[in-house]
């Protein structure tokens, strides 16, 4: 008598059968599946032995049951993602939660090249500045109002110009008679210093340090032949067509201080009342 070639579970002969061998033993088809197979996520029917099989994060999904929960587009040949648990393929995912780059209105796709900034999405090429149109990408730039600007840009459209050099002032600088100047060109208009941060002043609208406004410009003390500039407090005494600093100012013949006395001339002389008494 020939051996019995059963299913190792319902025991039903397997002669004449399709079976399936699992762990050395033999199942009919019906035990197979109801033993082995799994449990589609969809439609929670079982996965048969013969149908093709879909997994992902521990689902399990028939191939025509792994579909895109917005548009039912298959998934089983297409990229994907999941969101709140549900299959969404890229397109879908897409309109649904990707950003619309600001200056194309179109789509800025998953693991694209971007740009935020200000609660705004610009595609890498499209975030470009407003007057030269070249992208900005990782580049510094300057936003005006609604516009950007790259920093050559917006210096060659904006920025103030120095009034010597007409070159633009990035930063700094000086202001003078309400014009921009870089602190390297605000200079003396005979000596050239820098007079930035110096006091200085004026002549027919052109600066000049103190030293070179008195030697060029300034009256002589009638005693020491140096310039009365009047600055930094400096007082001095003026009679006729001449002047003195004030602690210039002294009898020439005793050279007592005649700031606040009475004096009197002799000739190119002051003197004092004593020394004109004596005479």
């Amino acid at each position: 008598m020939a051996d019995r070639f059963d299913c190792d579970n319902c025991k039903e002969s397997l002669y004449g059968r399709k079976y399936i061998q699992s762990d050395d033993s033999p199942y009919c088809i019906p035990c197979y599946d109801s033993l082995f197979s799994n449990t589609c996520e969809e439609c929670k029917e079982l996965i048969g032995h013969d149908a093709r099989e879909l997994f992902y994060e521990d689902r399990h999904y028939h191939e025509h049951c792994f579909r895109c929960f917005r548009c039912d587009r298959s998934l089983a040949d297409e990229p994907f993602t999941s969101q709140d648990e549900a299959l969404l393929c890229n397109d879908c995912y897409c309109n649904e939660f990707s950003s619309k780059c600001v200056a194309c209105d179109k789509i800025v796709m998953p693991g694209s090249r971007k740009l935020e900034y200000s609660g705004s999405t610009w595609h890498e090429d499209c975030f470009v500045c407003h007057s030269c149109e070249q992208p900005i990408g990782s580049k510094s730039f300057i936003p005006d109002k609604d516009e950007h600007y790259c920093l050559q840009c917006y210096e060659d459209k904006f920025a103030p110009r120095c009034t010597r050099c007409k070159k633009t002032l990035a930063k700094g600088g000086v202001t003078y008679r309400d014009e921009p100047w870089h602190k390297e060109c605000f200079v003396c208009t005979s000596c050239k210093t820098q007079l930035a941060g110096q006091h200085f002043t004026s002549r027919d609208d052109s600066p000049y340090c103190l030293k070179c406004f008195g030697s060029l410009y300034s009256k002589k003390c009638e005693a020491c032949s140096k310039p009365i500039t009047g600055f930094g407090g400096g007082k001095y005494i003026s009679f006729e067509d001449r002047q003195w600093h004030q602690p210039c100012f002294t009898c020439s013949q005793c050279s007592v201080t005649l700031v606040g006395a009475g004096f009197f001339p002799d000739g190119d002389r002051i003197l004092c009342r004593d020394c004109n008494t004596n005479l």
